[in-house]
């Protein structure tokens, strides 16, 4: 048998049996945007203890996949949107890009790469349309690309859509935005034909956070005393709204039985009003007992299980705070592995496990020295804030009502920690002193550092230099060609 035939039997003995085994409904998003980042051999550890089948990234890091080799684990790669014009422009640009980050890596004893999402809520509206007009020609170079490599048929292409790509007062009204409906039609019709999901993300916590009139209960799950009545519909929740409203859009451009997955959906538990351990719980527990009973919605009574990938995984202290502080709180698990809160996935485990094997810096922090003078502080806690994590510290908070003097602590020690316990980043002018006593206040917890994060900064963001490296590949490939 020719090596060829041999590497494509492999695959198919791969694949066979990852279609085998029984796939849980319950997956979940894995962001890297980190100061602090755990080894991504402990991830993959983590999502094996708890079970956890099924995948989504926002890249293609090389240690991540790595890690994911022999794991089992279904993945959704993703590419981001600053890609798409350089994938959009050549053949031979997406074929080196399948080639390095898929292919590579779809082997036998490999990663078990399903989908690729081809940007990220690329249609939002907040872009302007900036990268409207590249993700078709993208979609299909790739596409392309796929087959040459003999993958179309196992690796799915899609495209994860924010919740407002469509509008409606009510669910059975669903339409999408109307500058998008075409692209959007297309788009569809794309995906239909080649057997690909439509992704959306859905967030009724951004309805609640953007609205003071969004009714609360209406965001969770246990029944709402501000149903929504929709002719012979009744809706008890905003996701089951939401859903259905996608449904609507989708009928009306003539796909009203397109499959759909839930790409991102979650609560934040911190930074934010209604953004708390309580609620994150209630919402996520909620959430996944939902999807686990699957009693449909009122347009989809019958339909399969929905595939739902909870947001996120880990909190990722890099974030961009906008909408607001709480982007980056939105993991069930803290940015060490460490659970929450109890939630229970519904996936054989009751409760979350922790990261095992988690290296930590030494159990000491950097607070305000309270014999100083603290009144000219305000530059140096500009200056710390700029750099490490004081999201905590805003409105709604869980660290928000510890005082002033607990609120420089909070900033020297986020510092301090970013800093690997450097001991000159704990002397901000003589203000700062090193404690061996834990200085948390009831939610509000001061943490410690990681010390296996693979830098002396604890901040690799390898997927930006990965995405700024295949675009300078492929350009000087395109000059070569």
């Amino acid at each position: 048998m020719s090596g060829y035939k041999t590497a494509f039997f492999e695959l198919l003995i791969l694949l066979s049996g990852c279609f085998l085994v029984a796939e849980s409904a319950i997956g979940v998003n894995w962001g890297t945007v980190s100061f602090r980042k755990l080894k991504p051999s402990t991830v993959v550890d983590l999502l094996k203890d708890n079970k956890i089948e099924k995948v989504k990234l926002f890249d293609t890091d090389p240690d991540v996949l790595t890690s994911l080799m022999g794991s089992g684990i279904q993945v959704m790669v993703g590419i981001p949107n600053e890609m798409l014009p350089t994938l959009s422009s050549s053949t031979s640009i997406s074929d080196l890009w399948v080639n390095q980050n898929v292919s590579r890596y779809l082997v036998k004893g490999g990663v078990n790469i399903r989908y690729i999402a081809v940007g990220n809520e690329p249609f939002l509206s907040s872009y302007s349309g900036q990268f409207q007009s590249y993700v078709l020609p993208a979609l299909q170079n790739i596409q392309q690309s796929l087959s040459k490599a003999n993958l179309a048929s196992y690796v799915k292409l899609v495209v994860p859509c924010n919740a407002d790509a469509y509008q409606a007062d009510l669910p059975s009204q669903g339409t999408f935005r109307p500058e998008l409906t075409d692209i959007i039609t297309q788009l569809v019709s794309f995906l239909n034909s080649n057997g690909s999901p439509f992704v959306v993300n859905i967030y009724p916590f951004l309805s609640l956070y953007g609205s003071k009139d969004f009714p609360q209960d209406y965001a969770f799950f246990g029944g709402s005393t501000h149903a929504v009545t929709d002719g012979p519909n009744v809706y008890y929740n905003a996701f089951d709204g939401n859903f259905d409203t996608l449904v609507s859009a989708l009928t009306k451009i003539g796909y009203g039985q397109m499959p759909i997955v839930i790409g991102e959906v979650g609560w934040p538990t911190d930074g934010a009003m209604s953004a708390n351990l309580s609620a994150a719980r209630a919402f996520n527990q909620g959430l996944v007992n939902h999807v686990v009973r699957n009693p449909g919605t009122p347009l989809r009574p019958n339909s399969p299980p929905m595939d739902v990938y909870l947001f996120g995984l880990l909190d990722e202290g890099a974030k961009s705070e906008l909408p607001g502080n709480f982007e980056r709180h939105w993991g069930i698990f803290s940015f060490d592995g460490q659970p929450k809160y109890s939630l229970d996935l519904g996936l054989g485990n009751k409760f979350l496990k922790k990261a095992k094997n988690v290296e930590y810096l030494p159990s000491r922090w950097c607070v305000a020295d309270p014999t100083k003078d603290l009144s000219n502080v305000a530059n140096h806690l500009r200056v710390a804030c700029s750099v490490a994590d004081c999201s905590t510290l805003s409105y709604g908070g869980s660290c928000n009502e510890i005082g002033e003097k607990g609120n420089i602590s909070y900033a020297f020690n986020s510092y301090y920690q970013l800093q690997n316990q450097n001991e000159q980043s704990c002397d901000f002018d003589g203000l700062g002193m090193v404690t061996f006593l834990d200085p948390s206040i009831g939610d509000c917890r001061f943490l410690v550092g990681v010390s296996d994060t693979g830098s002396s900064s604890g901040f690799r963001p390898c997927f930006r230099w990965n995405i700024i490296w295949i675009m300078i590949v492929c350009s000087i490939w395109v000059i070569l060609m």
